[in-house]
């Protein structure tokens, strides 16, 4: 048996026989779509998905995926906390009214009333790319709902959007990135080796499987104003909110861990601005050899990171 067998063997002694399997297994594309939920909010419907119990757990996905990025971390990680994945504003299967602003700030407030309407009083963040910007603004705009940060490659501080992406910004304001996104979504075999999301994956013909591109790119796709709202996220980034936050989160007073690869658009340099800033920080764990969504990639690692931050 190796180390991950191991490890998912020593998490199902914590759940009740014969819930392990089903509790174990990663979701489907299927299982995900049937688990989704929505709440509305003054800002419109959010989509999210949910298992396990417990504490809360609130993970971020990136851009322009949905709440699915997180399935096989949640997997691992139910028998410690009750696992919430939302989609953000503008993207996966939440539904916003055209013109909402969807800005880092705007996305926090919503998770901030997102956590209110499922009464959730304090939550564990996880984030990656643009989300790790993201949590930290709701650690600094809301510190008492925040009981812990783990942070994998993404914005922060002055890099924000980073400058990499500035090319991908014109593109979204030009109209250009509309081509972009319908493209991964009708040459599925373009989208696994071209110039597109899958140099974000160490393994794109994985996790671009035809399965995984209809539940990424189908919502977005949808509809002309969806694909909108797909590029304002992207236009809505600018102006960067994140420098202005930097001494409230010399004042965050939760354990904050980093999760980060060298990966160009988020350079480890930022993981080390985060473990200098964050009092509470409890460091840096590097990642050899990955693409910026390792994390869904990599599983057994991040929900081993959790496990540690939380101490379960």
């Amino acid at each position: 048996m190796n180390r991950r067998d191991l490890m998912i063997a020593g998490a199902a002694l914590a759940l009740p026989f014969p819930a392990i399997a089903a509790e174990l297994a990663e979701w489907s594309p299927a299982q995900f779509h049937a688990a989704r939920k929505f709440v509305d909010l003054p800002v419109g419907r959010i989509a999210y998905v949910e298992r396990g119990s417990g504490p809360t757990a609130i993970f971020l996905h990136g851009y322009p995926l949905n709440g699915f990025q997180w399935r096989g971390v949640m997997a691992r990680l139910v028998a410690h906390r009750r696992c919430v994945a939302p989609d953000l504003m503008g993207l996966g299967y939440s539904e916003i009214p055209a013109g909402t602003t969807l800005s880092p700030v705007a996305q926090a407030e919503m998770i901030v009333a997102f956590m209110d309407r499922l009464g959730v009083d304090k939550a564990d963040l996880i984030s990656n790319d643009s989300a790790t910007g993201i949590a930290q603004l709701i650690a600094t705009a809301h510190p008492e709902r925040v009981r812990s940060l783990l942070l994998t490659n993404g914005d922060v501080d002055a890099n924000s959007p980073p400058p990499l992406l500035m090319p991908f910004i014109e593109m979204c304001r030009d109209g250009r990135a509309d081509a972009w996104l319908e493209r991964h979504y009708k040459d599925r075999e373009w989208a696994r080796t071209g110039d597109g999301l899958a140099n974000a994956f160490r393994y794109p013909e994985t996790a671009l499987s035809d399965a995984n591109i209809e539940v990424y790119f189908g919502p977005i796709v949808a509809s002309k104003a969806r694909l909108k709202q797909a590029r304002e996220y992207g236009i809505d980034m600018l102006p960067n909110p994140l420098p202005a936050i930097a001494p409230k989160l010399k004042a965050y007073r939760g354990p904050v861990r980093m999760v980060w690869g060298d990966i160009d658009l988020f350079p480890p340099e930022g993981a080390v601005w985060l473990d200098r800033t964050f009092p509470n920080s409890k460091g840096i764990r590097a990642v050899d050899d990955v693409k910026l969504f390792f994390p869904e990639e990599l599983p057994e690692l991040i929900a081993e990171e959790a496990r540690r931050l939380w101490g379960v």
